[in-house]
């Protein structure tokens, strides 16, 4: 039995590709560049805000990584106010987080979102009480896949690798869960599907928040 189950936001706990896709639309628009596709976006968040701008100015026609914190600035601007923009929970991820709570789980957050709109969503959707601990993007904590934050999270809950579980939706988030030698659950509804997480050395997935619940007691 598992004592902390830690898991990734933006396309494992919600569906945030909206908020996403129109933040950066509205900055590139800003910009007076061309704006990226919903499929674009979904390949390429995962690892934090800068990488996301990084690959949409590239994608705008390869001349503008110079533009980058101009980019930054004004996505800072237009993702704080639409940060929940459409943002809603996967079906039964809900029944899920309530159920582990009641066999007596600590749940935690890590998001390579900034902080403070990580904090944001997750109270917004879920509410104050179901998190122990929330954590986004911050100055001087290396982003995942980087173990450092969740490896810290654990230990803050009080529970060590082996009893700690990480559940993700990214090639970043299997090789946050392995560096951080914990059980590693990539689950198939979010931002990659099957075949890539697969391609990225995912052992465990999930297609459904009910068999996350299943693999607590594995």
């Amino acid at each position: 039995m598992y004592k902390v189950c830690i898991f990734d936001l933006d396309g494992t706990l919600t569906d945030t590709l909206d908020s996403l896709t129109f933040s950066t639309n509205e900055t590139l628009k800003e910009m007076g560049l061309p704006q990226i596709t919903k499929d674009q976006c979904r390949m390429f968040v995962g690892n934090g805000s800068r990488v996301l701008l990084e690959k949409a100015l590239q994608n705008s026609g390869g001349k503008n990584p110079e533009r980058i914190e101009e980019a930054m600035q004004i996505y800072a601007r237009i993702f704080d106010a639409n940060c929940t923009y459409h943002v809603v929970p996967y079906e039964g991820i809900t029944g899920m987080l309530e159920a582990m709570e009641k066999r007596g789980l600590k749940l935690a957050v890590l998001s390579n979102k900034p902080h403070a709109q990580a904090v944001h969503v997750v109270e917004e959707i879920f509410g104050s009480g179901t998190f122990q601990w929330i954590q986004g993007q911050m100055e001087g904590v290396p982003r995942k896949p980087d173990p450092t934050a969740v490896l810290q999270i654990a230990g803050k809950l009080g529970a060590k690798p082996s009893e700690t579980m990480y559940v993700g939706d990214s090639e970043v988030d299997v090789a946050t869960g392995k560096a951080a030698q914990m059980r590693t659950v990539g689950v198939t509804w979010g931002f990659r599907g099957r075949a890539f997480l697969l391609d990225a050395g995912a052992e465990l997935l999930a297609d459904s928040p009910e068999e996350v619940l299943n693999m607590i007691e594995d």
